[in-house]
């Protein structure tokens, strides 16, 4: 019979991170993923001598986020990380560094003076809601702005909420924009993170990140950024008051983006960290879809894929909502409620370009708002060898409406891009374009979250689905720290 530890259904990052961390813990792991790769959105790959990732990602949060506490307590391998830089705003006629503060965003000229007041003080205004407690999550961006702003201001804050959420300012909550924007953080130290997991059997710790490449591989005011972060970090969860701290870093901080970077060598670098990470005991399959997760009286016992598998525990990483069409006899009240969950495609155009140009002469990422906004990133910038030699590789980042399709978006992508930067169109020699999930669950007003546990014993969930907090690879890190901790309390962990 075949008999594990544990099952991971997925092969996604988070389905990985699951894999390595309870293999840590001493648990035989097998990994089913029914496509041919692994890796999930957290990859790269070529197209014509051009190394793309899957979407454009600005990994968040790593002097005391989610992802540091993994890196250092289970890596064996470590990823590097490029300072990210700065935000900008791109207009028709002016490119402006992003305010990380109230004083900056009041002279912050690329929208009216009155609108920037007003905004300033709904800003204000929701940061001391927030910190005595009030609960924003269910407020939206939209109602709590008045009537009287300008379309422009309106597209503007449209556009950020597309971009941290999928959806537009009245879907998205003014909890999220405030996350979302950085002016609350929430910090896993080592403490908090073995508090969670508990520090009996713990692995021992890998070489601290910092300790690894700070020396000669991590850039150096990257570098700078966290060390002086480290001693000052607030520890929260999104849902629990936040500190006055997040009112001072609203008025006076000079960098919300601190402690961000982007991974040399791409996205495929991170995940080739974990992969190298696996022990022995991890075994995966590739191109072996998970038909029907077994169980017996309500307690899970494997699975049924090309085979049978056995296991007293499984992890499924899959899209949650998607969890009733493999497992029988769920509750119904627990099927609607998955079915609850919002999701959001995204579009990214890869586009490679002859030369360096000088409207991507930046470390950082662009929002242009106007019309049909767009997220993009030159990373090459962060690292040359993801382009040819004396080229540039930049990618451009959409969020779909779910009545348009796919060709609809991509030439109207096309025709954007090209709008805002009419000068580069004669430099384009590569083209490519994805169309993904970014994340498993868009986090609006009244989408679902799921819970790690599930009604049936010992059946997990994990993912970007089961965690509000951050995006991205951010956002599966967060997941698995809890998956961990409900395991450990459900004495399924040691």
């Amino acid at each position: 019979m075949n008999k594990y530890d544990v099952i991971v259904v997925g092969a996604g990052i988070s389905g990985l991170l699951a894999a390595l961390t309870l293999s840590k813990h001493g648990k035989r792991v097998l990994v089913l993923e029914k496509t041919g790769h692994v890796g999930g959105n957290c990859n790269s790959y070529m197209v014509d001598d051009y190394q793309v990732d899957t979407g454009p990602h600005a990994i968040t949060h790593l002097a005391v986020g989610p992802l540091k506490r993994l890196m250092d307590n289970y890596f064996n391998y470590m990823p590097v990380f490029e300072d990210y830089g700065n935000y900008f705003i791109r207009t028709e006629d002016s490119f402006q560094k992003v305010p990380s503060n109230l004083k900056d965003f009041i002279t912050y000229d690329i929208l009216p003076k009155k609108d920037r007041l007003v905004l300033s003080q709904a800003a204000t205004k929701a940061l001391t809601l927030s910190t005595f407690g009030i609960d924003l999550s269910k407020q939206s961006v939209y109602d709590s702005l008045p009537r009287t702003l300008s379309k422009d201001t309106y597209d503007l804050v449209n556009a950020i909420s597309y971009f941290l959420s999928g959806k537009s300012m009245k879907e998205t909550s003014v909890h999220r924009m405030l996350t979302g924007s950085s002016f609350i953080r929430d910090s896993v130290t080592q403490e908090h993170f073995e508090s969670i997991v508990g520090p009996k059997e713990m692995p021992q710790h890998t070489e601290s990140i910092l300790q690894s490449i700070l020396r000669s591989n991590l850039h150096t005011s990257l570098g700078l950024r966290l060390s002086g972060i480290l001693g000052s970090s607030i520890q929260i969860k999104s849902t629990v008051p936040i500190s006055l701290a997040s009112i001072s870093r609203f008025a006076a901080n000079s960098d919300t983006a601190q402690a961000q970077g982007y991974p040399r060598k791409g996205l495929k670098s991170v995940l080739n960290a974990v992969l190298y990470s696996l022990p022995e005991t991890v075994e995966m399959q590739t191109r072996c879809e998970v038909k029907r997760i077994l169980t017996n009286e309500g307690r899970v016992i494997g699975v049924e894929a090309d085979q049978a598998y056995y296991a007293d525990l499984v992890v499924y990483t899959g899209f949650a909502k998607n969890l009733p069409d493999i497992v029988e006899d769920l509750p119904i009240s627990y099927i609607n409620y998955l079915g609850g969950i919002v999701q959001t495609k995204s579009l990214t155009v890869w586009l490679g370009l002859d030369r360096k140009m000088d409207e991507f002469n930046y470390m950082g990422s662009e929002l242009w708002f106007k019309d049909t906004p767009y997220w993009a990133m030159p990373i090459s910038n962060f690292d040359s060898s993801l382009a040819p030699k004396g080229k540039q590789l930049v990618g451009f980042g959409f969020v779909m409406d779910d009545d348009k399709s796919g060709d609809s978006v991509i030439k109207k992508a096309y025709d954007t891009v090209y709008r805002a930067l009419p000068s580069i169109e004669r430099h384009v020699e590569m083209q490519h374009e994805q169309i993904t999930i970014p994340e498993k669950a868009a986090i609006t007003i009244n989408g679902k979250i799921a819970d790690i546990r599930t009604p049936i014993k010992n059946l997990y969930l994990a993912g970007t689905d089961t965690d509000s907090r951050s995006m991205g690879i951010t956002r599966a890190a967060y997941s698995i720290i809890e998956m961990l901790g409900a395991l450990n309390e459900d004495g399924n962990l040691h």
